[in-house]
């Protein structure tokens, strides 16, 4: 007759289940699909530099990547469901710091903190912002409409989708460095506000290099700078904002893996890897940097100082220029 220890019954029940976490990190993510959030709309930059990462990721990881678009709210919405999502590894984020560093000063009441709900698996790529102006104004360079918008205080407007945009902040950065008041024209999303700086509705805007490039080599507009500290090899005749008289200046929507605060470490750094892995890839590199969008593999270690950097930085821009929803 068997003899029923309950002691050890318990012993080896809680080491069982000590257990199970542990074999679940090693064999991750195993046959189970990792869901990555977008928190803008298909079509977007962010949207496609996550379908690129999902490729790679899922490859590096030998599972399916998915990419799931939960847009709003400055891409809060998103941020927020992810949050709030079980801190598994099976639901990450690609943010985009026109979200992790730039809305928090505009949306205090975001259900989330930036610092303490994400976990930092690190940056992924950036891209730079071109400073475009109408054909009509009759300048090709930053001297020439700086000179243009003192002559004419005031009378001068740019295009933008609205406050907190990578766009909108890389302009009124802009203006605080050049000593200029250019009047905002707010658009319902960015290919309104293309389309109005086409047609010389308004003199000037920040465009994302993957919508400038085609604009700039068909002569829609022009290009009298690029935001990133060097030039753009697929404009490389289109000079720095900050060689151009403004030195120190940069801006540039930058985009970052998130997962829910509380995932495993083993799995953040599984993740981190295979991230690296992925944009190491020629074929990955190649349609990123086809869209002027170009790989930063960054860490979990080196993630929270970046984050708080680039939260003082806007946070500042913000404030100064008096910046609100309203």
């Amino acid at each position: 007759m068997m003899h029923f220890n309950r002691r050890r019954f318990g012993l080896a029940a809680a080491f069982g289940l000590a257990a199970r976490p542990a074999f679940a990190q090693s064999d991750y993510p195993g046959s189970r699909p990792v869901t990555l959030v977008v928190a803008w709309a298909p079509g977007g930059s962010t949207d496609f530099v996550a379908r690129v990462l999902a490729q790679g990721l899922s490859a590096a990881l030998g599972g399916n990547v998915v990419v799931d678009n939960r847009p709003g709210a400055s891409g809060t919405i998103g941020h927020a469901s992810v949050a709030r999502a079980r801190p598994d590894g099976y639901t990450l984020l690609l943010g985009v710091n026109s979200t992790y560093a730039m809305a928090r000063h505009l949306f205090p009441q975001r259900g989330y903190d930036d610092e303490k709900s994400f976990a930092g698996i690190g940056r992924v790529a950036t891209t730079p912002i071109f400073l475009c102006v109408s054909n009509k104004l009759g300048v090709t360079d930053i001297k020439g409409f700086v000179a243009k918008a003192k002559a004419q205080a005031g009378k001068l407007s740019y295009a933008s989708s609205g406050a907190g945009s990578s766009a909108h902040l890389a302009t009124e950065l802009f203006l605080r460095s050049a000593g200029i008041e250019v009047q905002n024209v707010t658009y319902k999303g960015g290919a309104p506000a293309v389309q109005a700086l086409i047609a010389g509705e308004v003199e000037m805007a920040f465009v994302d290099a993957v919508t400038a490039l085609p604009l700039i080599a068909s002569k829609q507009v022009t290009a009298v700078g690029v935001s990133s500290p060097q030039r753009n090899p697929l404009a490389p005749e289109v000079p720095t904002i900050a060689e151009s008289g403004y030195p120190g200046y940069e801006c540039s929507s930058d985009f970052a893996l998130l997962a829910p605060a509380g995932t495993p470490p083993a799995i953040i750094q599984k993740l981190a890897a295979a991230k690296a892995t992925a944009l190491r890839q020629p074929e990955i590199v190649e349609k990123l940097r086809n869209g002027s969008i170009f790989p930063d593999i960054g860490t979990p270690e080196a993630w929270p100082q970046q984050v708080v950097a680039e939260s003082a930085k806007w946070g500042e821009v913000i404030k100064s220029r008096g910046i609100t929803l309203d």
